[in-house]
């Protein structure tokens, strides 16, 4: 497993949960439809990292680095 913020532009990716660390964003997260066993694509990665704009059930997100972090991610 590895995070969402570890992976590159055009990486597929199957929601595994969340890290430890991510407690506080899992609320809002799952809110954003970041339920586990979605797909999931990294569409773009601003130039310092922050933000990832990620494509989710044909919607684009933003996530900062802090709330990639906190996805488990299985790369397909």
């Amino acid at each position: 497993m590895t995070s969402l913020s570890e992976l590159k532009i055009g990486d597929r990716a199957r929601l595994t949960g969340y890290t430890e660390t991510g407690k506080a964003y899992r609320r809002k997260l799952l809110a954003l439809g970041l339920t586990p066993g979605i797909e999931l694509g990294v569409v773009r990665v601003a130039p310092m990292g922050d933000p990832v704009e990620i494509r989710v059930r044909g919607s684009s997100l933003s996530l900062r680095k802090e709330e990639a972090g906190a996805l488990n991610v299985e790369k397909l």
